[in-house]
């Protein structure tokens, strides 16, 4: 089958388009035959090792796992002889961030992973991208204690998790200011935001309000920055490590302190989570937001558009054309 590889961790360029063995399931596993799934910061992550401390889970000196993708929409071709909740012909969709795979023609999950059966409403190309910047943005609002009329700031309001966080605090109650480009702030308007600030004509940081929950979805800021909007028992979650991994740190010794806090919530998902994540796609209360589309021959290309960092919600990768 066709996957595209990387044996070594760097930049985009350590990825190729190669032929691999299809992948055979075991009692508990299914085989699916991808047809899309996304490019996204995790993958890249993993890619470029940027933070070491990933090779602990990718491999210290080269990748374990050659074929990265994490988010996957496809069909069931095979399943081992132990499932019982997959058939064969059955559309599928989920998400597989601890061995990956999705960045290929086939790939084998077990049947208790985070996979559902995918709505005939949906193309595989709205399915892929429901789950990995949801449900991480999912996590942490789970971690600050949403309640009703709490008001929330999202920074980087267009990416897949700000995006994603936008819709579900709007969902849970919350008031939310978001923080994004000029081209962008009619989209995030109509996800939910009460307010928008253009990052390009003001700075988040210093403007004249306080809010519950400093949410900083692209981990372009810091804690320091944010304390002077932040309500006294102010809560402020990143999705980065921060300078000098200051943020897990910052998130350990806030049992200690009182007043403004970090949170670092160490992100989890079950299939309880995509099944809540797919209900609320179906009742139109979360979408997706889509900013261009691959091939899998071009996939370089879209490791290389979001290592820019100015991509819009998720990047597409249609990996088999036709059935």
């Amino acid at each position: 089958m066709k996957a595209a590889l990387y044996t070594q961790y760097g930049s985009p360029d350590v990825i190729f388009i190669g032929d691999v063995p299809k992948p055979i399931p075991k009692d508990d596993e299914i085989l699916i035959r991808v047809m899309a799934t996304t490019v996204n910061r995790t993958d890249c992550g993993f890619r470029s090792a940027e933070y070491v401390i990933s090779r602990l889970f990718s491999g210290i000196f080269k990748p374990k796992n050659p074929i990265l993708g994490n988010e996957f929409a496809g069909i069931v071709e095979q399943v081992g002889n132990k499932v019982t909740s997959f058939k064969v012909g059955d559309r599928v969709f989920g998400y597989n961030d601890i061995t990956f795979g999705a960045h290929a023609e086939y790939m084998v999950v077990q049947e208790k992973s985070p996979v559902l059966v995918m709505p005939n409403s949906l193309t595989f190309e709205q399915a892929a991208p429901i789950v990995e910047g949801a449900h991480y943005a999912l996590c942490d609002i789970r971690a600050m204690k949403i309640k009703k009329g709490d008001r929330v700031l999202v920074n980087g309001a267009t990416g897949a998790i700000g995006s994603a966080a936008v819709q579900l605090l709007r969902y849970f109650g919350a008031e939310v200011t978001a923080v994004c480009g000029t081209k962008h702030l009619s989209q995030i308007k109509a996800f939910g935001a009460v307010n928008v600030i253009d990052y390009t004509k003001e700075d988040f940081t210093k403007i004249n309000d306080q809010f519950d929950v400093v949410f900083d979805a692209v981990g372009k800021s810091t804690f320091a920055k944010c304390k002077p909007i932040l309500k006294s028992n102010g809560i402020y979650i990143s999705t980065e490590l921060g300078p000098n991994l200051q943020n897990p740190f910052l998130a350990l010794i806030a049992p200690f302190t009182k007043g403004k806090r970090v949170l670092f919530p160490l992100p989890t998902i079950t299939k309880e989570d995509i099944s809540f994540l797919l209900d609320l796609v179906q009742r139109g209360i979360f979408t997706p937001l889509v900013d261009r589309t691959y091939t899998l021959d071009t996939i370089r290309l879209a490791h290389e558009y979001v290592e820019t960092r100015m991509k819009v919600g998720n990047v597409i990768v249609s990996v088999t054309q036709t059935l």
